[in-house]
């Protein structure tokens, strides 16, 4: 059985030669299908990078990543897009919601990008299963930061991905909203045994996933 994601032997560089800056040195790790893995570390040490290149949105400088088996190293744009649309949703720290569409609108988005089309209900349904059936028309500016946060986790649930890659997802919210937020993550990936994999200072959020990756200057420690 293919691994859900397979770093081998994977460096991330950026600059010229002569004043390399080294942000991954030959990573390999994988994640399972349906596991929950915290990825941790002092800031600087490549955890973001990390996420950026398992979702194709960096390329690696070397090494191989694999998606559910499909390499994404070196691919064409147009195909590393469509493995990203088949196979990951991505929530982020910042919400990046669009500031004039309603809640409901926002979810929607991310199912047309999908060339999903008339799941006006499906897309209800989930906002529903976040507390968010009375927010639905509620533009982002409406909508208090926890609300807003669980706008993203839908938009990044609705195409139902394989793997969920959440990178600092509760650094602006606080400990209530936080805590709610999280068990929205982990209740979905246990219920579609979906991979998750979690950027966090957090240690005690860090202990609740089944396995953590501690990173220390872009080498796993």
């Amino acid at each position: 059985m293919n691994a859900a994601i397979q770093f081998n032997d994977v460096s991330l560089t950026y600059g010229p030669e002569t004043d390399l800056v080294k942000v991954l040195n030959s990573i390999s790790f994988s994640v399972n299908d349906d596991e929950i893995v915290s990825i941790v570390g002092p800031s600087g040490s490549g955890k973001t990078s990390i996420i950026m290149l398992a979702a194709g949105l960096e390329r690696a400088t070397q090494g191989s990543i694999k998606i559910h088996g499909q390499e994404i190293t070196g691919v064409k744009e147009n195909e590393l897009s469509d493995i990203r649309r088949k196979n990951i949703g991505i929530v982020f720290q910042s919400f990046y919601l669009i500031p004039n569409l309603t809640a409901l609108e926002n979810v929607l988005l991310s199912l047309e990008a999908n060339q999903k089309y008339n799941l006006d209900s499906e897309a209800k349904s989930l906002l529903d299963e976040f507390g968010l059936s009375h927010r639905i028309n509620h533009l982002p500016s409406e909508l208090s930061g926890g609300e807003q946060q669980r706008v993203a986790i839908a938009r990044a649930l609705i195409n139902r991905p394989k793997i969920i890659l959440a990178d600092e997802p509760t650094g602006n919210l606080d400990s209530a909203n936080s805590n709610t937020m999280i068990d929205l993550l982990f209740d979905y990936s246990r219920k579609s045994k979906t991979s998750l994999v979690l950027v966090t200072h957090n240690n005690p959020l860090a202990e609740r996933c089944d396995r953590i990756i501690e990173l220390k200057d872009g080498k796993i420690a």
